[in-house]
């Protein structure tokens, strides 16, 4: 009788520690889900107040140029560091290189160097990850002595 009851208590056990683990896995799982979501929203927000400056007939280049920046390094170079480089092509603004942590596998219309890198002297950097701006700025910081930028601040600037 013991034995039984020992057994079925362990199998107990065993299911409620089972049970424990798999919701952890599963918060873990929603966690990470919910970064994405939260990330991808705020990226979908930067790029329709982009939309909304163009509507208006304005553009990036006149903002740099106001502000002094001849010269800068573009931080992030997936869809939104592509299309800030795409848009200052034509214009007085200079990209000179980008920086992203997957600069050996990137193609892109400028040279992109990675956070270890020795980074060229620049007017400023143009962060474009704006969910990460504040551990990429303290990154940047220690590399480079310009003002670091997000992107999302200049759109609403214009």
């Amino acid at each position: 009788m013991k034995k039984g009851i020992i057994g079925v208590l362990s199998l107990l056990a065993g299911a409620a520690g089972g049970a424990v683990t798999t919701g952890r896995i599963a918060k873990k799982k929603i966690d990470t889900e919910q970064q994405y979501a939260n990330k991808h929203l705020a990226l979908f927000l930067m790029m329709n107040q982009w939309v909304k400056v163009k509507q208006e007939g304005k553009n990036l280049a006149s903002w740099f140029e106001e502000n002094g920046y001849k010269k800068i390094a573009v931080y992030g170079m997936s869809y939104a560091g592509e299309t800030l480089v795409e848009e200052l092509k034509h214009s007085d603004i200079q990209v000179a290189y980008g920086i992203d942590k997957k600069a050996d596998t990137m193609y892109a219309d400028v040279e992109v160097v990675s956070m270890d890198d020795p980074l060229e002297e620049v007017d400023a950097i143009v962060v474009t990850a704006i969910t990460f701006f504040d551990e990429i700025e303290d990154q940047l910081c220690q590399k480079a002595d310009c003002p670091i930028i997000s992107l999302e601040d200049i759109l609403y600037e214009v």
